[in-house]
């Protein structure tokens, strides 16, 4: 899954590019779960409103 690190320029997104998995992860925890946050967070505001 993980293999050693070996580029020059040791740079973030070359981290990223080690292989398809550590990209799935990366985008999950920046996008989808913030996503599901806002998501629920606007539900309880506008069933507070009622």
């Amino acid at each position: 899954m993980f293999e050693s690190f070996t580029d020059v320029n040791h740079s973030f997104f070359g981290l990223l590019n080690q292989g398809p998995l550590t990209l799935t992860l990366f985008l999950h925890a920046v996008i989808v779960l913030p996503m599901f946050w806002i998501y629920f967070q606007e539900k309880k505001r506008l069933e507070s409103e009622n």
